[in-house]
């Protein structure tokens, strides 16, 4: 009988076998590990092959341990456990344990993007502190950055020679019509966005986009409202003041009832974090920034 090299076992099998014995089923155990089931189900598969045993018995009902299986999972078990130990153990030589992150955002940003970055931060340290300070107008997110009160400024992406920015994702704007409205298209044309009040933001940057699109338009346009507040440019187009020109992030979510259409002339943001160059950024900040590129166009590679 060929003798099994240990050596041969891989840390992503040992995960996956461990995470269905907990959760009784592969769907669950998918879940949990954000992998697809086919992924678990193979990985388990190489597992019992390499060993040459059977770990699960698959049923109707989930998956259940044979005896041997039961008797592998503890050391297991150890063995996960102790990886975590190095982690640990390099994480607070490296000042990930009880870091703190202080963050200007648009208030859109913190609302759809950064919760998920969040979560994803915190499963890997879940010690590090944040602070959210939340902003509509670019020119207050970049003055906390230059003043150093916060290490990350997340909006329009900033230009300097003194600032280091990524961009993270482009935000349309688009036109949200009241309920009462039938629009031909899913985009309308410049008569039909004259056939509205318009209710425009009063806040910098959005405020100077909106302006170029009302510049192209070869029919007067009017414009009813300047709001600063995204969620009250929603409202009143709920009530059927008018319709919103806005960024798609910050409509979202969209409210049922609502219509949405692109504008005439496109227009668009380019969102991203901002950091200075030059500052002491603790590794906290740097762990953040890695989990903000695993959201939204961005996706975590699967080790395998």
């Amino acid at each position: 009988m060929q003798k099994i090299n240990p050596y041969n076992l891989k840390i992503s099998q040992l995960r996956a076998f461990v995470t269905v014995a907990e959760e009784g089923n592969f769907s669950a155990a998918a879940l949990r590990l954000e992998l697809s089931q086919s992924t678990i189900s193979h990985a388990i598969a190489n597992l019992e092959e390499e060993l040459g045993v059977q770990l699960l018995k698959r049923g109707r009902h989930g998956a259940q341990l044979t005896p041997i299986g039961y008797n592998i999972l503890q050391q297991a078990r150890q063995v996960l456990d102790l990886l975590d130990s190095i982690a640990n153990e390099a994480n607070h030589a490296k000042g990930l344990e009880g870091g703190e992150v202080k963050i200007a955002a648009f208030r859109s940003v913190a609302t759809n993007i950064l919760p998920s970055a969040i979560a994803r931060l915190h499963r890997h340290y879940p010690q590090i502190t944040l602070t959210i300070y939340e902003f509509d107008a670019q020119q207050d997110i970049e003055k906390l950055l230059r003043r150093q009160e916060v290490d990350i400024a997340i909006g329009d992406v900033i230009v300097g020679d003194d600032i280091e920015s990524w961009e993270l994702l482009e935000d349309d704007y688009i036109i949200l019509l009241p309920p009462h409205a039938t629009p031909q298209d899913n985009q309308i044309n410049w008569q039909e966005l004259a056939s509205y009040p318009l209710i425009v933001s009063a806040s910098g940057s959005c405020c100077l986009r909106t302006g170029q699109c009302i510049e192209q338009s070869p029919i007067p346009l009017t414009i009813a409202y300047r709001i600063r507040e995204d969620s009250t440019m929603i409202s009143m187009v709920q009530q059927g003041l008018g319709a919103a020109i806005l960024p798609r992030l910050a409509a979202a979510p969209i409210p049922s009832g609502l219509q949405v259409c692109r504008l005439p002339y496109y227009l668009s943001r380019t969102l991203g974090p901002s950091i200075l160059k030059n500052a002491l950024h603790s590794p906290a900040v740097f762990a953040f920034l890695d989990a903000l590129r695993n959201t939204g166009q961005f996706r975590q590679a699967l080790a395998g």
